[in-house]
């Protein structure tokens, strides 16, 4: 179902520039119950000159998002606006972008407009692009400091009234090329219910699902409704397009699935895999403290730093140890070490990454149980055998590519130890009601949460090999219960 794109002004004589596809209306107006009927599905673009609490436009993006609508910007946005610690953050997060982009730039203070998720100047256009997914809203302004290098210290929405004359044309240009970007044609006698990106990476050598997985993901969301396009992180203008967002790539929180994941959902979309999961689940330090504190069962660890590189073995673990990188993931960033001259080997190399490394005690296994969480819901179950010869399931420094991994087997859930299970789904409530893989080992009677992973697993042939396609219809079902129940 097309979204009818809706400019809100406070005055529609006020905007002097025509756009294609685009019906201009007056807040007021868009404020009034006629118009909740005549829009069932629309995206919002909220142009009025104030955002203040209670404002005409503060209304605007509220009532919006109570309707259904996508509101851009949306009611977390305004808020993100306000905040000055948000702006530093953010500008710490794409602080590489900053200095390459105002490199040439002189004096000690800059400012930055981006219309509709461009910039005047094409140097800046990577930097305006992802502040725009940052603070997703029409018309943006950055400003920047010089410290020891750029800083960015705010950044707010602009209204008609305070941009330059000699900037409409551009922004007559940039609107137009904002809204071209369309769907591509559909078969005339298609209808379907909602619409559904599925972000992947063309170029990822261990992408989340395979090409036979996707394409049983897409046959799954036409049967209950939706239209399905796989995006990139490159379509990400066009997010607000879609009624939710399934992500088949690598998530990572310093990456532009992240940024991308937190955009849509800004805008209104409901998303698989969440921001606060991806920020959750990145940090295995932010894990085992969720999970101690919860009191459930995992290897025993603790939080190593610098001061521990001269130090002896603390008293709580015994050698073999496993060091991990807060962010690692797929085995990589994970060290064995079996002694303590390796443990400052791979300690003081660790730490040239992060300041925090954690360290666990050693748990071998022949497999771990990879339980997918849907819902609060077991979804699937797999066992993950190590690697051959190896301590892992993956084993990245094999010769043979075929010994990189280890074997799997796919179970129905219901045979499945119940332990397993109820301990799954516990731990990945600490994370939110999203899609996760919970990896847990089995040592004699003893269950030992090993991690929680946003953005499981789903290759065609392995995970679903018992459920088969009951799995992609029940994780596409979940995505269209939760539309319907943000609309209601």
């Amino acid at each position: 179902m097309q979204a009818t794109n809706l400019l809100v002004v406070d005055e529609p004589k006020d905007w002097k520039i025509p756009v294609e596809s685009v019906t201009i209306i007056a807040a007021r107006d868009y404020l009034s119950p006629e118009a909740a009927a005549n829009f069932r599905n629309a995206r919002v673009f909220n142009l009025c000159h104030s955002y203040a609490y209670q404002s005409l436009g503060y209304y605007v993006s509220l009532l919006a998002e109570a309707r259904g609508h996508h509101a851009i910007p949306s009611v977390a946005t305004l808020r993100d606006f306000r905040s000055v610690a948000i702006a530093r953050t953010f500008g710490e997060e794409i602080d590489e972008a900053i200095q390459k982009a105002l490199k040439r730039e002189e004096g000690n203070e800059f400012l930055m407009s981006i219309f509709f998720g461009q910039t005047l100047d094409r140097a800046h256009a990577q930097l305006g692009g992802q502040l725009y997914r940052l603070f997703p809203s029409p018309l943006i302004r950055a400003e920047f400091h010089r410290q020891k290098g750029w800083v960015l210290t705010s950044v707010a929405p602009l209204s008609t009234d305070q941009v330059p004359d000699s900037d409409f044309d551009r922004i007559a240009e940039f609107a137009a090329r904002y809204f071209s970007r369309r769907h591509p044609t559909r078969q005339p006698k298609q209808r379907f219910l909602y619409d559904l990106a599925i972000l992947v990476n063309p170029e990822e050598p261990r992408p989340p699902s395979n090409e036979r997985a996707l394409k049983y993901f897409a046959e799954a969301a036409h049967e209950v409704g939706f239209y399905v396009e796989t995006i990139t992180t490159a379509d990400a203008e066009r997010i607000s397009e879609f009624d939710a967002l399934f992500i088949r790539e690598t998530t990572a929180v310093d990456h532009p699935t992240y940024q991308l994941s937190r955009l849509a959902h800004a805008e209104g979309l409901v998303v698989i895999d969440d921001p606060w999961s991806i920020l959750r689940c990145a940090n295995k330090i932010y894990l085992a403290e969720s999970l101690a504190k919860a009191r459930l069962p995992a290897p025993r660890a603790i939080i190593l730093t610098r001061q521990d590189l001269e130090g002896a073995t603390p008293e709580e673990l015994t050698y073999p140890l496993v060091l991990k990188l807060p962010d690692a993931a797929f085995s990589l960033g994970v060290r064995k070490v079996e002694n303590a001259p390796q443990l400052r080997e791979e300690l003081s190399r660790m730490l040239n990454e992060s300041e925090l490394i954690l360290a666990q005690e050693f748990a071998p296994s022949q497999f771990d149980w990879r339980i997918g969480v849907l819902d609060h819901q077991a979804l699937f179950a797999c066992k993950y055998f190590m690697a051959e010869r190896h301590w892992q399931i993956y084993n990245w420094d094999a010769q043979n590519p075929r010994h990189r991994s280890g074997k799997s087997e796919a179970l129905h859930v219901e045979f499945v130890p119940d332990g397993v299970i109820d301990l799954a789904i516990k731990a990945a409530k600490l994370i939110g009601d999203g899609f996760y893989g919970v990896d847990i080992k089995q040592v004699g009677d003893r269950l030992m949460i090993i991690e929680v992973n946003d953005n499981p697993s789903v290759d065609a042939g392995v995970e679903d090999a018992a459920l088969g396609m009951e799995l992609y219809r029940r994780v596409v079902r979940s995505l269209r219960r939760r539309i319907e129940r943000a609309r209601a």
